[in-house]
């Protein structure tokens, strides 16, 4: 599995973020630029001591990477389909936008069908980006039996 982040903006998501990656044995990519230093000090200290053993790379195009990608989603509270509505691979790819700002539009344009959502009451804005990711990255590693699969 893979978590993406798409330019984030508070360090200590991220942080709790790199602590479930960490736990989890899942790669990290972050689309540059976020809005702190990856060496932000609430960064690591919101990721304990996993900062440093957690596979992170920097994006600089996402629609780029996403070129020759297969199994990648993306959430957003706008999304129609549930989270729980298909089946991940195990080399899926989840996608988050920004804290303020979401996903841009040309994402919803070019892939309507990868957007999924976490229910939620009406007229609310969203959860927390490192709950959602959590809700999420659970959800697919559940249905893969929860494997932790060591990388060499």
């Amino acid at each position: 599995m893979k978590i993406i982040l798409f330019k984030p903006e508070i360090p200590q998501n991220t942080g709790n973020i790199i602590r479930t990656c960490f736990l989890t044995n899942t790669d990290l990519s972050i689309v540059t630029p976020a809005s702190f230093s990856l060496s932000n000090k609430n960064l690591k200290r919101a990721g304990l001591d996993y900062f440093k053993d957690v596979n992170l790379e920097k994006i600089d195009d996402l629609e780029k990477y996403l070129i020759d990608k297969k199994s990648f989603y993306f959430f957003s509270s706008k999304a129609q389909k549930k989270y729980t509505d298909i089946e991940y691979p195990k080399n899926s790819i989840l996608i988050f936008g920004s804290e303020t700002s979401g996903l841009p539009d040309i994402f919803f344009e070019k892939y309507p069908s990868n957007f999924l959502t976490i229910p939620m009451k009406e007229n609310s804005r969203c959860l927390n980006l490192s709950n959602t990711v959590a809700i999420a990255l659970y959800e697919a590693l559940r249905q893969n039996n929860f494997s932790f699969e060591v990388k060499l």
